[in-house]
C-alpha cells in the first residue's frame, strides 16, 4: 500500500464514520515504531506507521486512522482534541478507534556492550554500548574515578 491508497482510505473512513470530509494529507511514516500515528495541529496532516500495517494488518490500522481522525475533526471544530479531553474520549469510543496501538516487536538485534567503565577505588564495572567520556562521570557506589576500557569483540 502506498501513500495515495492511504489518502483514499483515510478520506473514506472520515466520510463513513465521521460524516465530514478529510481535506488534508495522510502519509505513511516507516520510522514510527512506538506509536501508531500522529496528527499535526499546525498543518492538519496525519502520519500512520507503515510497520503497524505490516505487523498487525488493516483492521488495526483502521482503528489508528479513526484515532487520528478524532484529533483532526475535534481540532478543526475547536473542541477538546487532546487525549485527556472528555470530547476526545467520547468521540473515540463512538467511532470505535483504538486508544493505544499494538506493540511492534523490536526488529534489530540488540547491540552488544562494547565498553566498560571501571572504578579505580571499588572496582565496580559499568557496561556501555556507546563510548563515553569517563571524566564526566564518577562511580555511583563510592564516587571514585572511572577509567574506560574497550571490550574485545566475540
Amino acid at each position: 500500500m502506498d501513500d495515495r491508497q492511504l489518502q483514499l482510505w483515510v478520506e473514506q473512513v472520515s466520510l463513513r464514520d465521521f460524516g465530514i470530509p478529510f481535506r488534508h494529507r495522510a502519509i505513511f511514516n516507516s520510522r514510527l515504531r512506538s506509536t501508531g500515528g500522529r496528527y499535526f495541529p499546525k498543518s492538519h496532516h496525519i502520519e500512520i506507521s507503515s510497520a503497524q500495517l505490516e505487523v498487525h494488518g488493516a483492521e488495526e490500522v483502521e482503528r489508528i486512522i479513526k484515532h487520528e481522525l478524532c484529533h483532526y475533526h475535534l481540532h478543526l471544530a475547536k473542541s477538546g482534541y487532546m487525549h485527556r479531553d472528555p470530547e476526545f474520549k467520547a468521540l473515540l469510543k463512538k467511532v470505535g478507534g483504538t486508544r493505544y496501538c499494538a506493540a511492534i516487536p523490536a526488529s534489530k538485534k540488540a547491540e552488544p556492550y562494547r565498553y566498560r567503565l571501571v572504578c579505580g577505588s571499588c572496582k565496580m564495572e559499568y557496561k556501555r554500548k556507546r563510548k563515553v567520556d569517563p571524566r564526566r562521570y564518577v562511580c555511583g557506589k563510592c564516587r571514585g574515578k572511572l577509567t574506560l576500557h574497550q571490550l574485545q569483540p566475540g
